[in-house]
């Protein structure tokens, strides 16, 4: 079965770095869309950014300029974020998804696979 694993959170002050790690298992060789959502407390989760089978990258507005969305060189199955320049209101939990299968890329209806999730925390 897919398996998504995140790891990267932290806290730290506002304009540091942080670089967010999800590493997915049981694709099967399937090469999927696969995208990094947040969720802050009592807000809905929210696309970040989304990276295609082919490689094209879309990010919210929010984090344009700030944040980049990769995979891994050697390993397709390892998605990357890293953030900078990062703002208080950037604290969530930050979600890996993957496996488009809804139009609209930043609703997490929109994605079939779900990881559990790692904290940003960013203090001013």
């Amino acid at each position: 079965q897919v398996q998504l694993m995140e790891s990267g959170g932290g806290s730290v002050q506002a304009g540091g770095s942080l670089r967010l790690s999800c590493v997915a298992s049981g694709f099967g060789g399937s090469r999927f869309n696969m995208a990094w959502f947040r969720q802050a407390p009592g807000q809905e989760r929210k696309g970040v950014a989304r990276i295609t089978n082919t490689g094209s990258t879309i990010y919210d507005d929010s984090v344009k300029g700030r944040f980049t969305i990769s995979k891994d060189n050697a390993d397709e199955n390892t998605l990357y974020l890293q953030l900078n320049s990062l703002k208080p209101e950037d604290t969530a939990m930050y979600y890996c998804a993957a496996h488009q299968i809804g139009t609209n890329w930043y609703e997490s209806k929109s994605f079939r696979f779900w990881g559990q999730g790692t904290q940003v925390t960013v203090s001013s």
